[in-house]
């Protein structure tokens, strides 16, 4: 089965796209660049602001041509997230939709739609990706969600509450990439500054002591950081 990948918007959604890759690779998909040359062509959403919905809801109509060749559209990410209904509705001929919510049944879905069992078991995992970035770049996720509840943000409606990754997962990530070369290293989350909030003697702070003894040649980048939650 060959499979094509569109990523849209973030880098949190970015990392999300490269475990969709890790997924199929680990099926035994090939993973291609050419849309006209493939089985399955992925899009990830972005459903943030207009713009990006707007982005989102022309790339579904573009890829809905390549169905002539017999090629299946699957669509997930932000905007199914938030408008599962409404575009089941609106765009029928799209073949899967998968919300972030069913992100633990990925394989299951796509074994469903392509009639193949053998890979419903697959599940989304931090630790399997096939990396899009530069050589020298990655990136590493240590939350999700959030919980400031802006007046102008949707991220807790499409991504939940805050929660944050096991400290232990993230250094074993954090190894991998240095072990691997990754040079630049940019921690990500929709609030990296609460980081540790919802586990116990853990950090931003106490995390970046932690991945700083790690011996190898990189740099760490930070994003994003909320300035009034920043400690000495």
């Amino acid at each position: 089965i060959k499979v094509g990948l569109i990523s849209l918007g973030c880098e949190k959604n970015l990392v999300d796209s490269e475990m969709i890759l890790g997924l199929c690779q680990s099926a035994d998909f090939e993973i291609k660049t050419d849309l006209n040359d493939v089985d399955i062509i992925i899009i990830n959403t972005c459903g943030f602001i207009t713009s990006a919905k707007e982005e989102a809801i022309n790339t579904i109509f573009e890829a809905l041509d390549y169905q002539e060749n017999g090629t299946k559209i699957v669509v997930t990410g932000c905007l199914v997230q938030r408008y599962l209904d409404d575009l089941k509705k609106e765009i029928p001929e799209v073949d899967l939709y998968i919300p972030i919510r069913d992100y633990h049944r990925f394989g299951e879905l796509l074994s469903n739609l392509m009639d193949d069992k053998k890979y419903s078991n697959m599940c989304l995992n931090m630790h399997n990706r096939v990396l899009s970035t530069p050589k020298h770049l990655a990136y590493i996720k240590i939350s999700e969600g959030c919980n400031n509840n802006c007046a102008y943000c949707a991220i807790p409606l499409i991504r939940g509450k805050f929660v944050s990754r096991k400290e232990e997962d993230i250094l074993l990530e954090f190894k991998y990439l240095v072990n691997s070369g990754r040079k630049e290293i940019c921690l990500i989350s929709q609030d990296l500054t609460k980081y540790g909030i919802d586990l116990e003697n853990a950090s931003l702070a106490s995390l970046l002591l932690k991945l700083i003894k790690i011996e190898g040649d990189y740099k760490i980048r930070l994003l994003y950081l909320y300035p009034d939650e920043i400690t000495d």
